[in-house]
């Protein structure tokens, strides 16, 4: 085993790593720039270094130099940044640090996700429609021939990341080259690497994600299936997990896809094997993400298994502990992604210092953050602050446990789109499971233009008002008043 992990990453997937390789008994480095001085990666790690390279979490041999010289075995890059970087894996492997996540002939495989489709096709999985190659924004006519043929609506997605960061939607030929140059520009900056591919929009459909774990000697279990349909913009604000869109036999239908197709990758180590499924029931591969995801809390909630521990043992060359029968779904989880975005301004970045903090707590509400009570969100940051994963032991008592908790959580300082998830979280057709069937989450969460929500918002101003501008004479208290202190000092006569 290891004996000191660096943790390559910031925020919340920072204190997540760094709490279990506490409870594992190794020793962590956190690394940080000067706007995350005071973030809680930086405090609770047993050592921390400036990362001053004006390249960030993206500077391979500054991150390198650091771990050699603090003496660190291994890294854990989180999500994002380097997670998915080949050349990063293959210069740990060539430096002797072990990197906690796929070995890097797989991530190579893997990040080539036209390859990955066709390797997928070939052998009997259904796909979406996608295009024979990917491009730089210079094959214009190629792009242009590709989306005729595939037929409008077509998603482009990042050859390096795939759906999420990095991909738009582009509903006719009058927008493609405006769209693909947004997924461009967000693809270098997330994955370093402006080539994109495409394939065809299946909508309406379900997003599903099986998490799989595998070790070096060919064992592999999955871990059941997360649903992450709701969308803004193109990142996920709600996800809950089992799926509420699947019938059973379909469940055991995409587990076993999905074994079979992480067996076909030679897949190593944690990972989750993404498919659509149409509401005709059919489900078609989409990729597979060869890292740990954001919404990972989700299965450890329903599985009791911890997934970074499972990183850890199995890049230190330990044999997987599960197998597939030990492993029981049990219950229901829901998690909302809270971030520093301001719904009353179309979502833009609120990053800004806190002056309260109030986490929810209670039986089965957990809370992944990096805040606390007169911190500093960054403004040099994605604006995702934190997590709330709620567990309940059917959907109803999990969306329960989450309104509650939801009205607990409290962010003082910076605006955030907790009001916009607890507008989800009372929507019909998220409450009876059928969001997916066409919605998205800026739909559910849009606030509400009835009469009486305009009449509380004129109240909430004018008690706001009356405060700030409340006029007060200050009183000397009648203790001072009496003189006793001054009586008090008197030397006896």
């Amino acid at each position: 085993m290891f004996r000191k992990v660096l943790i390559a990453n910031r925020g919340e997937i920072a204190v997540r790593i760094l709490r279990t390789c506490r409870e594992m008994g190794l020793s962590t480095v956190s690394l940080y720039q000067a706007a995350d001085r005071g973030s809680l990666h930086v405090r609770l790690a047993d050592e921390c270094v400036l990362l001053e390279s004006p390249e960030g979490f993206q500077d391979q041999q500054a991150i390198l130099r650091i771990a050699q010289e603090k003496g660190a075995d291994a890294i854990h890059p989180g999500y994002g940044f380097l997670a998915e970087r080949q050349d990063f894996i293959q210069a740990c492997e060539a430096q002797g640090i072990v990197f906690i996540g796929p070995p890097s002939q797989v991530v190579d495989t893997l990040t080539n996700k036209v390859e990955v489709l066709k390797r997928a096709r070939a052998a009997g999985f259904p796909t979406a429609e996608f295009s024979s190659a990917s491009y730089d924004l210079l094959d214009v006519k190629a792009l242009r021939a590709e989306a005729e043929q595939l037929g409008y609506p077509v998603l482009i997605k990042s050859a390096r990341g795939g759906r999420g960061r990095g991909s738009r939607l582009a509903w006719s030929s009058d927008h493609l080259l405006k769209t693909v140059r947004q997924a461009q520009r967000e693809s270098l900056v997330i994955y370093g690497n402006t080539r994109v591919y495409l394939e065809k929009a299946i909508l309406p459909a379900h997003q599903i994600g099986v998490q799989v774990v595998g070790d070096r000697e060919g064992a592999l279990v999955h871990l059941g299936e997360r649903e992450g349909s709701l969308l803004y913009g193109n990142q996920k604000i709600v996800e809950e997990a089992p799926a509420p869109g699947l019938t059973q036999p379909q469940r055991q239908h995409i587990w076993q896809a999905a074994l079979e197709l992480a067996r076909l990758f030679g897949y190593e180590n944690v990972g989750t094997v993404e498919f659509l499924v149409d509401l005709q029931g059919n489900f078609y591969f989409t990729e597979i993400k060869p890292r740990i995801q954001i919404e990972h809390p989700l299965t450890e909630a329903l599985t009791q298994v911890d997934l970074v521990s499972q990183q850890i043992r199995i890049a230190a060359g330990q044999p997987l502990n599960l197998c597939q029968d030990d492993i029981r779904l049990n219950g229901w989880a829901l998690l909302g992604r809270i971030s520093a975005k301001d719904p009353w301004q179309r979502f833009m970045p609120s990053p800004g210092y806190l002056r309260q903090v109030r986490l929810p707590g209670g039986q089965g509400v957990r809370v992944d953050t990096y805040l606390y009570c007169g911190c500093t969100i960054p403004s040099e940051y994605d604006p995702l602050i934190a997590k709330l994963i709620v567990w309940g032991q059917d959907r109803p008592a999990a969306v329960q446990r989450m309104q509650r908790a939801l009205q607990e959580f409290q962010l003082v300082g910076a605006a955030n789109n907790l009001p916009m998830i607890q507008r989800i979280l009372t929507q019909s057709d998220f409450v009876q499971g059928e969001y997916i069937k066409g919605a998205s989450a800026s739909a559910l969460g849009r606030l509400p233009e009835s009469e009486e929500h305009f009449r509380r918002l004129a109240l909430a101003a004018a008690l706001v008002y009356v405060r700030r501008n409340q006029m007060s004479d200050p009183l000397l208290p009648d203790r001072l008043v009496s003189g006793w202190h001054r009586h008090s000092r008197r030397l006896p006569q």
